[in-house]
């Protein structure tokens, strides 16, 4: 069975950027138009497109919703979109902007019962950030760690409903080092939902290992703006060309 291979495009200032482990400070900007990335991605075959308002992220609502828009005239592709989604008009800001899912991470530790409200109304186009450093869950932004365990907020998006959640290791994030594939098929064993990949892909072969671990797709940011990996062949290896 196959896995569904997402580009990733992080939105900083309206340019399309990398961050290192999440770090603001350790930032490369790879392209200054974001909706040409996303036409890019799209003729090259990538069926979504997961892009993340950093702005909106550390500043807790959507900043970047024109690149959103913008995005979505470019691409006929699917969009998820995350990046400081934490109140009911954020979330509909960002899916009259062209998101077909949303990703809410710190709501999901601050304001779960807002999370299984979002789920109630929305089914399927509501996805659970999960963000974990070095075990532990964290929010704004990946700014502040909470005291949450990654098998504890995976227990709380099985009890909300969430059908999708996006599972991130910090420390792999933006490195190139290969995906931490302990800790995803944790996960993947506890969860209730379909798992998102994110983090540390330096290679289409890290495709399979992540595959085997059970995830439904991948993320695939910084290795696809390097070259390391080229979208065609990783769609030829995951089998979702």
């Amino acid at each position: 069975m196959g896995i569904e291979v997402i580009p990733a495009i992080d939105v900083r200032g309206g340019k399309c950027v990398r961050l290192f482990q999440g770090d603001y400070a350790q930032e490369t900007v790879f392209a200054d138009d974001p909706a040409e990335v996303a036409a890019r991605w799209t003729s090259e075959g990538a069926r979504t497109i997961h892009v993340v308002d950093l702005d909106g992220a550390a500043e807790g609502k959507p900043v970047n919703l024109a690149t959103l828009r913008a995005i979505r005239a470019a691409s006929q592709a699917s969009i998820e979109f995350g990046g400081g989604l934490r109140t009911d008009e954020s979330v509909t800001a960002a899916m009259e902007a062209g998101a077909d899912r949303v990703v809410v991470g710190t709501a999901l530790i601050n304001q779960p019962d807002w999370v299984g409200e979002l789920c109630r109304r929305w089914g399927d186009r509501i996805v659970a950030g999960i963000d974990a450093r070095d075990g532990l869950v964290a929010t704004a932004g990946w700014k502040t760690t909470s005291a949450l365990t990654t098998a504890q907020v995976v227990e709380r998006a099985n009890e909300l409903g969430l059908q999708w959640a996006l599972f991130t290791d910090i420390g792999r994030d933006g490195t190139l080092e290969g995906p931490n594939v302990a800790a995803l098929r944790a996960v993947v064993e506890q969860a209730r939902f379909r798992v998102i990949a994110s983090g540390g892909v330096s290679r289409t072969e890290d495709l399979g290992l992540i595959r085997d671990a059970g995830a439904t797709a991948v993320i695939v940011g910084r290795a696809l703006y390097t070259g390391a990996v080229s979208l065609p062949e990783a769609l030829a290896v995951a089998g979702a060309s």
